[in-house]
């Protein structure tokens, strides 16, 4: 494992791309409602993103041809935005934006309703944030990565939900996935020592119902196994002396938990 540090310099050439990144998430969200379609979704990503300066980080990544990854109810991670897919009254829909500027990757994803949304389904998205920011708390010189896991795990399972295991979140900088990987489990004081440089995508995929998933045909997308709704949350976060800093804010500048 080669984990990168980043110097404080670079994690301060980072908050570009994390608030190209929130921005283009932001008013991706906002034009979440009944009968969009997750192709326009991209589209409006894609304008933000470069409109701002940026590259869609997710475009062309190992042949993903959206900007933006779309994942509506029970799927979990990677859907491609596309023409035929509407989105209805009741659905949930992640959506996943990454930004490259001047060569550093910023990368976020938030799960909204569309409409009004069931009672469990309301319940189930706010467990899954409140992981999310679990997850970045635990982000400090002196925890471990078990920590952060552990955070997460405990939070769900104590709500009745489970956490995916099969897809974690990771290091981030100049590439979109570096070392280390940063699982939605694990055992506190276990795993890698967290150390100021380190930048992280925590991002937590909490499902309502079993944590196994299926990738579909399309050698993309993954669902969950029983059908069950899934939410996925996601922030980029530096480790300073001082604690976990949130990068991917559309403030400009980086911002404590």
């Amino acid at each position: 494992m080669a984990v990168k540090l980043k110097s404080p310099a670079q994690i301060e050439a980072m908050k570009e791309a994390g608030r190209v990144s929130a921005l283009a998430l932001r008013r991706v969200g906002e034009a979440v409602e009944p009968g969009i379609t997750t192709a326009e979704l991209d589209a409006i990503a894609e304008k933000v993103i470069r409109a701002e300066g940026g590259i869609p980080a997710s475009k062309g990544y190992g042949g993903f041809p959206g900007s933006i990854c779309t994942s509506v109810n029970d799927a979990v991670v990677h859907g491609i935005p596309s023409r035929k897919l509407v989105l209805r009254e009741g659905d949930i829909i992640s959506i996943d934006t990454g930004a490259i500027v001047d060569g550093w990757v910023g990368d976020n994803a938030w799960t909204y309703p569309v409409g009004k949304v069931a009672p469990e389904v309301q319940r189930l998205l706010e467990v899954g944030e409140r992981c999310m920011w679990e997850g970045l708390d635990n982000a400090r010189p002196t925890k471990r990565l078990g920590d952060i896991g552990h955070a997460v795990q405990s939070l769900a399972e104590a709500a009745g939900y489970s956490v995916v295991r099969d897809y974690v979140g990771h290091g981030i900088g100049r590439e979109m996935h570096e070392d280390p990987n940063v699982p939605n489990f694990g055992r506190r004081r276990t795993g890698l020592k967290l150390l100021p440089g380190m930048v992280l995508a925590i991002e937590p995929m909490v499902n309502a119902g079993t944590r196994k998933v299926k990738q579909c045909s399309d050698g993309w997308l993954v669902r969950t196994r029983d059908g069950k709704p899934s939410v996925h949350f996601e922030k980029t976060v530096a480790i300073t002396e001082d604690g976990p800093v949130v990068l991917t804010t559309e403030e400009g500048h980086p911002r404590p938990v």
